[in-house]
């Protein structure tokens, strides 16, 4: 009962559809925050990682997330995939040491996050936020969601 309460509570309350795009320039391993060992962590055995990307600019949206998981390529690589508000720039904040983690067998892995989100282009300072997302290390289905007001 209580991983059908965390697997439904996922996707709760009001949200907004977000991305999990193929890595690209902002993966780069000089974009992971400092200090490392703060801004990464890993699920699964080590199977999975995730980190806080700092990309410096622009300041509305310098932060993302790295996700590194199964499946696992031909050459043994991980997925790489980063999570994004929306594709064109990230978050606005992202507060990692909050990171929860949750495994539901019917869902797979699931990540709650706060973060902060500049909404419309009238914003006038960020917005308190929830990026929650699950994770299927067998088909690598990565399903972020964004519930504001955090």
């Amino acid at each position: 009962m209580k991983y059908l309460i965390a697997a439904l509570a996922l996707f709760a309350g009001p949200a907004v559809a977000q991305e999990a795009i193929d890595c690209g320039w902002e993966s780069s391993a000089w974009n992971i925050a400092e200090p490392w060992e703060e801004n990464t962590q890993t699920f699964a055995n080590g199977d999975v990682r995730i980190s806080k990307l700092d990309v410096g600019e622009p300041a509305f949206g310098g932060f993302y997330l790295l996700v590194l998981s199964p499946p696992y390529g031909e050459l043994g690589e991980r997925q790489c995939r980063v999570l994004t508000f929306p594709e064109t720039s990230g978050f606005g904040g992202i507060d990692f040491d909050q990171l929860e983690a949750a495994y539901d067998p019917s869902v797979g892995l699931m990540f709650t996050v706060p973060v902060q989100v500049f909404v419309g282009p009238d914003a006038v300072g960020p917005q308190p936020a929830l990026l929650r997302f699950s994770l299927n290390q067998a088909t690598g289905d990565i399903a972020p969601r964004l519930q504001l007001g955090g």
